[in-house]
């Protein structure tokens, strides 16, 4: 059946099923879904198909688009600048329509680009192509960046000058040792174009979220770890997932004490195409080091994995069992109010398991929490993806991280939450990414 598409007219002319997404059974083992909607929808995702680099500007505005198949130039074929020239270097996601069904033991996640009944709007916003670095260049107000870019003012890691030239040099790494308040800070110095003054963020949940149900409507399944099919199903659907990704690091403490071993950009090869991209780092007798998979979805370079990431809008309230004993999950949806305070203007969305384990049933609710409810899963099972909390010592508010490390194994994923930290945490394995939010 084609697409109802009116004679001159942009929109279906019945609308009502102009939708794709998936259904699952919380009753079901299996990772995969099942795809519902319209079929064609589902080989052409036209949602997912507009994501795409580009080079955004502190006041929001696109400087250019970067090639479809190669990072490293614009779309006109002309070189690209990478290194926070131009811009920083970002993914553009659709705004786009989003619905979630709950019918007993069966849950259905339905994208649209029409504002079909029932749908909510996801609004069109920008996530880094790359994991953060920040730009030291004026040490009193650094910002949080989207670069490729080997100088010394965005060494990353936890900024080690000592290990510059060495086989564990940190120039054109990731930033990492930065707690969830200074994130926010160094997105915020690049200015306050955007929603409502405060559009430059770290990573944001909202974002995070979208782009997984993204990901998880495009495979119809939840385990990304699967080994990557570039060869669509008959169907001409996507099938496999992203790899192990960078999560299977034999000796990473006693090669740089757990800080970035991945450079950003290493995927610009790909443009905005998924894919994963062999990675093999030098060892202290400038040997060939273990080789890593390092995937990218849709121009998202690892996604989950290599380090964890801190992500605001978000937040738990972790309570001990015997001063009410629930670990209950807030959000806030207005950047300006994102604080590590209190709840106030965070919204209670559910309530999180009390113990940690592979995730079997999802918060959900009206939009599409991937927060868990219920664990006893495993890494090949429901979710595929690991929750860590700790009820006995890691009480009170407590910050989210997402994707896991690169210790971490068959645990991470990209829909892998931890809400063991406080956000004044740090660590050499915690870093972030910059996100836009147009206003």
């Amino acid at each position: 059946m084609g697409l109802l598409i009116g004679v001159g007219n942009t929109k279906p002319t019945f609308p009502y099923d102009y939708y794709y997404g998936i259904e699952w059974d919380s009753n079901v083992a299996s990772s995969a879904c099942t795809r519902i909607g319209r079929p064609e929808l589902h080989v052409s995702l036209p949602i997912q198909s507009k994501m795409r680099r580009c080079v955004l500007r502190d006041n929001g505005t696109v400087a250019y688009y970067l090639h479809a198949n190669d990072s490293t130039k614009r779309d006109t074929g002309a070189a690209a600048k990478l290194d926070g020239t131009d811009g920083q270097v970002m993914v553009e996601i659709p705004a786009h329509y989003r619905k979630f069904e709950v019918d007993g033991t069966k849950f259905r996640c339905l994208l649209s680009e029409h504002a079909l009944p029932g749908f909510h709007l996801v609004p069109l916003a920008y996530r880094s192509a790359y994991e953060a670095a920040v730009d030291r260049t004026v040490s009193a107000t650094p910002k949080l960046a989207s670069v490729v870019n080997t100088s010394t003012a965005f060494r990353g890691g936890n900024n080690t000058a000592g290990w510059d030239g060495t086989y564990r040099s940190l120039l054109g790494m990731p930033a990492t040792s930065i707690s969830l308040t200074n994130f926010r800070k160094y997105a915020r110095n690049r200015g306050n174009a955007g929603k409502n003054g405060a559009g430059w963020n770290c990573d944001v949940y909202e974002v995070q979220k979208t782009c997984w149900w993204l990901y998880a409507v495009e495979y119809a399944n939840f385990n990304c770890q699967l080994a990557y099919n570039a060869e669509p199903t008959s169907e001409g659907y996507k099938q496999g997932g992203l790899s192990q990704g960078v999560t299977n690091m034999s000796d990473w403490g006693g090669y740089n004490s757990y800080n970035p071993m991945v450079p950003c950009g290493v995927t610009n090869s790909l443009g905005n195409k998924t894919g994963v991209v062999n990675y093999t780092y030098k060892k202290s007798d400038d040997t060939d080091g273990q080789t890593l998979s390092v995937p990218s979805y849709r121009g998202l370079e690892n996604p989950f994995g290599h380090v964890w990431s801190w992500t605001d809008g978000c937040k738990c309230n972790i309570q001990p069992d015997a001063s009410g004993g629930l670990s209950e999950f807030f959000v806030c949806t207005d950047p300006a109010k994102y604080q590590d305070s209190n709840y106030t203007d965070y919204e209670k969305r559910g309530e999180l398991p009390r113990k940690e384990g592979y995730v079997k049933i999802m918060m959900i609710g009206e939009y599409g929490e991937n927060m868990p409810v219920e664990v006893g899963a495993s890494s090949t099972t429901y979710f595929a993806d690991y929750f860590y909390t700790n009820v006995a010592s890691n009480t009170g508010q407590r910050g989210v991280l997402f994707g896991g490390y690169a210790y971490n194994g068959a645990y991470a994923g990209f829909s892998c939450a931890n809400a063991y930290y406080a956000a004044s945490t740090t660590y050499t394995y915690v870093g972030s990414r910059l996100c836009f939010l147009p206003a």
